[in-house]
């Protein structure tokens, strides 16, 4: 019997605190699986170890609605990593992320 694995292209993050935006509260962020040239500029080493300010770089490259510098810049941290993980998990292989596929 085969397992048939898809792929997750999106992700929705649930904010703990949420960017104001103006009279807008954005108490969630859409991201894609980033492409290639959305890692131009990064060391792919930098973005999997979570470093902070290549995951300032990558996460609005990604984002809907797309961050300023300025809103990642007052993120909650622990929404910055919540974000972050869920970048390195689009940058996995299908053969490291099998294990967490439900079923």
């Amino acid at each position: 019997m085969s397992e048939l694995l898809t792929e997750k292209t999106e992700s929705i993050v649930i904010l703990d605190t949420p960017v104001q935006r103006g009279a807008t509260s954005i108490r969630e962020v859409v991201l894609r699986k980033p492409q290639s040239g959305a890692l131009r500029g990064l060391r792919l080493q930098a973005v999997m170890e979570m470093d902070v300010a290549s995951m300032m770089t990558i996460i609005p490259r990604i984002s809907s609605p797309e961050l300023t510098p300025q809103e990642m810049a007052e993120l909650d941290p622990a929404d910055l990593a919540s974000m972050s993980l869920e970048v390195v998990l689009f940058l996995l292989p299908k053969s490291a992320t099998s294990a967490f596929q439900p079923g």
